[in-house]
């Protein structure tokens, strides 16, 4: 249970109520005593009214009478905790569960791009939604059954060897056996609980992968080979299901067994000690009793191992990315007002999972108020000069100022909230447009929200949807067009109205006419703000007030429009070739 002890702080957080818990569930087994004992002494004086003929019918009615209301009234009193039990224990669960949960999301959300692109959002998904269940069902029910029957077990022992030792000691015999078994069939519930779990986070993973690749599959007829993929997967699952679910099945006749045997035993040894006289009548009933009351603790013992182990094996998969550390780690925080120069020295990034070197030692500047355009072929890192300015990724080497401080210092939060990035993939939520709109600025109105689109152009398009600003977007945007997506993006940024700009190549799925008109209302806004606009097209990038041409991550050309265009390099041939297409 190593897996387990991460738990531990969230059991010390919630100690008062499931200490609370434990003294509810010995009341509740406590007053679950009384049935036995009151049976057994009823059982005792009605064989000496009858056999020895002790006392009169009125007394051993009144007797009865009153063991009877006793026992009424004890169930009810034991019913009643036993309520109370679950709701504070199983309540702590939820809460555990909530805070558990809670935990796994903040710890995905500081996780850098690395990781995404390293790991599957289905097994994300599995693993704070299935793995989770899995663990709760340790910190409630697990918790509670065995607390159940641990007390019940020691006032019921205790009970039996203070009236007949001997017989509680061949009663119990059964129990080691009980013991070694279950720790047999634990381990093997453990390892097979690992595979039922990593095939449910594939099975996630595909369908994800499959529902949002959708069209995809549609349009290449892929149908018939996802579902045989799927199907293959679902057997798979099914059969390593199958093969934890036999080993579990063992528990239960294994328990009833051991307990059929207890009770065998008290029937035998039992039965020559009341012949014997050593024992009453009453007695062996209590005990047949008590060892009924085992029947469903002990069984449960079975299920509860099998939960425990379930749970292990899941919170091992939750610590695996529990573990994974913060690469890009909050700054000690930097008292400055914003301005927004940027400036990049000597910089080296490397990309760990394919070893291609995205920049190779580049140095640049961008005082504030100023533009940056950035063209080159696929590849040559583009992006990740935005990625660097964002902290999506840290530099190797070399360092990245902004107004003059190394930018690992600010503060995440400050940094990005004065940064308006419009990525090259924008990405819209399945909400209203706009709500999703108003992700860049929390707050903004109705007004603010037009204003921004129609800086981006998409002002119109919106107005001509049934339901305008109101209309809900698929997943992914994918109720609207490449156009429109990227102008929705284009808007988000600019309603936050930060310092700086981030535009990676979001006017591609736009005509040159409304990228004509985005660029003039971008040049009225942009005024006084740092802008860094990574395009293939040159027409984008024209009018900056500094433009640099990266290959393989180095810069090749620098300068103004007219002076690279003088340069007859690279730029050049790249202006003449979209010059004569947009002729064309």
């Amino acid at each position: 249970m190593r897996a387990l002890k991460y738990l531990n702080k969230y059991l010390k957080k919630y100690f008062l109520k499931l200490l609370l818990g434990v003294l509810i569930t010995v009341i509740s087994r406590v007053f679950s005593l009384f049935a036995p004992r009151l049976i057994g002494e009823s059982l005792t004086a009605v064989e000496n009214y009858l056999v020895s003929h002790q006392g009169d019918l009125a007394t051993l009615k009144s007797f009865l009478l009153n063991n009877i209301l006793i026992i009424i009234g004890a169930t009810l009193l034991s019913g009643f905790f036993t309520f109370l039990m679950r709701q504070t224990i199983i309540n702590v669960s939820r809460h555990i569960e909530f805070d558990l949960k809670n935990e796994i999301f903040s710890h995905y959300q500081r996780l850098t791009q690395r990781f995404y692109k390293n790991n599957r959002t289905g097994d994300l998904m599995s693993r704070i939604s299935e793995d989770v269940s899995k663990v709760r069902m340790y910190v409630g029910p697990a918790i509670m059954y065995s607390i159940n029957t641990v007390s019940l077990f020691f006032c019921v022992i205790t009970i039996m060897f203070s009236i007949a030792p001997k017989l509680s000691v061949y009663t119990l015999i059964p129990l080691p056996l009980l013991s070694f078994t279950i720790y047999k069939l634990s381990r093997v519930i453990n390892a097979k609980s690992t595979l039922v779990q990593e095939i449910l986070s594939k099975l996630s993973s595909f369908a994800q992968e499959t529902f949002s690749g959708i069209s995809v599959i549609k349009s290449y007829r892929l149908e018939n080979i996802t579902h045989k993929k799927f199907k293959a997967l679902a057997l798979e699952s099914r059969e390593k299901n199958m093969n934890l679910v036999k080993i579990q099945a063992w528990f239960f006749p294994l328990m009833l067994l051991l307990i059929g045997l207890s009770n065998l035993i008290v029937i035998f040894i039992g039965g020559q000690q009341y012949i014997n006289g050593t024992i009453e009548i009453g007695v062996l009933a209590e005990f047949i009793i008590y060892i009924n009351m085992l029947t469903w603790p002990v069984a449960v013992v079975g299920w509860v191992t099998s939960i425990v182990q379930q749970a292990e094996a899941s919170q091992n998969r939750i610590n695996a990315f529990l573990n994974e550390p913060i690469e890009i780690q909050d700054g000690l925080g930097v008292d400055i007002s914003i301005q927004g120069e940027i400036r990049f020295e000597n910089v080296l990034l490397v990309y760990p999972e394919t070893q291609i070197k995205a920049l190779d030692h580049i140095s640049l500047k961008v005082k504030s108020g100023e533009s940056l355009g950035i063209i080159g072929k696929v590849g040559s890192g583009k992006s990740s000069i935005l990625h660097l300015i964002n902290r999506l990724y840290d530099p190797d080497s070399g360092k990245v100022l902004l107004d003059g401080h190394d930018i690992r210092t600010f503060k995440l939060q400050k940094l990005r909230s004065h940064i308006g990035n419009v990525p090259q993939n924008a990405f819209l939520f399945s909400q209203s447009i706009e709500e999703n709109i108003r992700l860049g600025k929390e707050g903004a109105t109705l007004e603010e929200i037009i204003e921004a689109s129609k800086k981006s152009a998409i002002h119109k398009s919106i107005k001509k949807f049934k339901n305008a600003y109101k209309t809900l977007l698929g997943e992914r945007g994918l109720t609207l067009s490449g156009g429109q997506i990227q102008r929705i993006s284009i808007a988000r940024a600019l309603i936050k109205d930060p310092k700086i700009l981030l535009f990676d190549d979001c006017l591609s799925a736009v005509d040159m006419d409304t990228e004509e008109k985005i660029l003039k209302n971008l040049k009225d806004f942009c005024k006084n703000k740092t802008t860094v606009i990574v395009s293939h097209r040159i027409s984008s990038v024209k009018d900056s007030d500094h433009i640099i041409v990266l290959d393989q991550g180095k810069i090749i050309e620098e300068g103004k429009h007219q002076k690279l265009i003088d340069l007859k390099g690279f730029y050049f041939d790249l202006f003449n070739k979209q010059q004569n297409e947009k002729e064309f």
